[in-house]
This record gives C-alpha cells, sequence and structure tokens, in this order.
C-alpha cells in the first residue's frame, strides 16, 4: 500500500494572521493539500473577505476575531476552534508586524509592540494548542521566522531582534515538546513579491536591483514558493525533523554576494 507523505486530509491547521500576503499562501497550500484551515485576524475586517477567497478555491475554511498577544482572548479561541472545528493538529505561528525606524529614533513602546505579536503571541499562541497536542499525542507547529533570524538590516533592530529570539523559541519548543511526538519548526522567507513589494520591485529600483544580484535565484520568490515548505513541515515527512528553521530564500544566506562588476 503506497503511503502519500504530504497528504493532509483529516488535519485541521490554525495559520493566524493569514488573510493576506505570505501567509495566505501558505494557508492556501495547506488547504489544497487536504487540511481543513482556520486563520484569524485580530479585527473583523478583512477576515470575512478572506474566508471567502479561501472558500472560492474550494477550500475548507474558517474564520476567528482573537488578539494572538491576549492569553485570555487566545485560550478562549483555541478552545471554541477546537469545538466548533475539531481539534488544532497543525499551528501556523504567521501573525507579525513589523516597524522600520532607525534605532535611534524608535520608541520603546514600537520596539516592544513588535516582540509582542512577533515573538510573545507565538509563545501563547503554541502554549495554548500544545496542550491539546500533547494529550492527543502529536502535533505541527511551524513558525515563520525571517532571514532577520541571522542577519541584521537598517531600521529594522526590533523585527530582528523579535525573528532572532523566535528562532531560539523554536528550537526550545522542540526540545520539550518533541518527547510528545510535536514537531516544532521555523520557516525563513527571503524576499517575496507581495504588494507590499510591488513600489520598489521595478526596474532601476536600487533595492530591487540589489535583491535581485545579491539572491542566487536572480528572482523575487512568488508566494506559492512557500507552500511547499509549509506543506513538509505540516506532514507526516517531516515528523523526524525538530528545531529546524527552513529558509525559502533563493539562496541568499547560501552566499556572501557577487562583486558588482561580474557578470
Amino acid at each position: 500500500m503506497s503511503i502519500n507523505l504530504f497528504d493532509l486530509k483529516g488535519k485541521t491547521a490554525l495559520i493566524t494572521g493569514a488573510v493576506h500576503g505570505l501567509g495566505m499562501a501558505m494557508a492556501k497550500g495547506i488547504g489544497h493539500a487536504g487540511a481543513t484551515i482556520v486563520v484569524n485576524n485580530y479585527s473583523e475586517d478583512s477576515l470575512h473577505e478572506a474566508v471567502e477567497e479561501y472558500k472560492s478555491e474550494g477550500l475548507n475554511a474558517h474564520g476567528y476575531v482573537f488578539d494572538v498577544t491576549d492569553e485570555k482572548a487566545v485560550n478562549e479561541a483555541i478552545a471554541k476552534i477546537e469545538k466548533e472545528v475539531g481539534p488544532i493538529d497543525i499551528l501556523v505561528n504567521n501573525a507579525g508586524i513589523i516597524k522600520r525606524t532607525p534605532m535611534i529614533d524608535m520608541e520603546v513602546a514600537d520596539f516592544n509592540a513588535v516582540i509582542q505579536v512577533d515573538l510573545v503571541a507565538p509563545f501563547i499562541v503554541s502554549k495554548a494548542v500544545a496542550k491539546g497536542m500533547i494529550e492527543r499525542g502529536g502535533g505541527k507547529i511551524i513558525n515563520i521566522c525571517s532571514m532577520m533570524s541571522e542577519l541584521g538590516r537598517d531600521s529594522v533592530s526590533a523585527y530582528a531582534a523579535a525573528k532572532g529570539g523566535l528562532k531560539m523559541l523554536t528550537k526550545n519548543m522542540a526540545t520539550e515538546w518533541a518527547k510528545f511526538n510535536i514537531q516544532t519548526n521555523g520557516i525563513g522567507p527571503g524576499y517575496f513579491a507581495t504588494s507590499q513589494t510591488a513600489p520598489i520591485r521595478v526596474d532601476g529600483h536600487p533595492f530591487n536591483d540589489f535583491i535581485i544580484s545579491r539572491t542566487p535565484a536572480a528572482r523575487w520568490g512568488d508566494p506559492t514558493d512557500l507552500q511547499g515548505a509549509a506543506i513538509f513541515l505540516s506532514s507526516k515527512a517531516s515528523d523526524f525533523v525538530n528545531g529546524h528553521v527552513l529558509y525559502v530564500d533563493g539562496g541568499i544566506l547560501a552566499t556572501i554576494g557577487k562583486p558588482s562588476n561580474e557578470d
């Protein structure tokens, strides 16, 4: 009998903040692999529209409003989801924010806001979901890290600090929960073509030229490029993969880059 290691039929996946962009692309990949998908947003705005888009592609999708930084709200939402939809087998901690401000000018309140959403929230949501996974004997947790888990860049000090912390939190989750058959891993996206990057993805724009020349694949990523990684880390195919961050970056982290005078 053949086994499809990537089949997610019968599974329920919660993908936080997956109302647009890369989160939506990953959620669609997981959904098309057979899983029921649950997405959240901190407000009703855009959540209904996102759920309708998932359903338009034939996916079994549900939306819930809650703030991922509010532990009480998270605990109540997880209990409600598991009662109304089903036990959460896969968690993708995708919700995140970034504030591009030079460190010397950044307010502590803004720094803390990024840390709360990008680092503390994955801790809160993972802890809430892991309790059920432990009771049921397994599960998958995927933390959306970043190349800023490895590298610094101007004006993203809070984001880099949060994503670096999330990389280590991923390793610690794996350390503590692997014995319960929970695999905790991360995905580190590189630079992707989204609506947010559209203004700088034009020929001749300095940053566009920099990314194209810096990336061995010589292109921006397409959001669908993340789907394989998301499906792999959600499926039986990754049952002995734990504490790993899978960078989907076209090879940026593999190279120091090429001199500007090279072809």
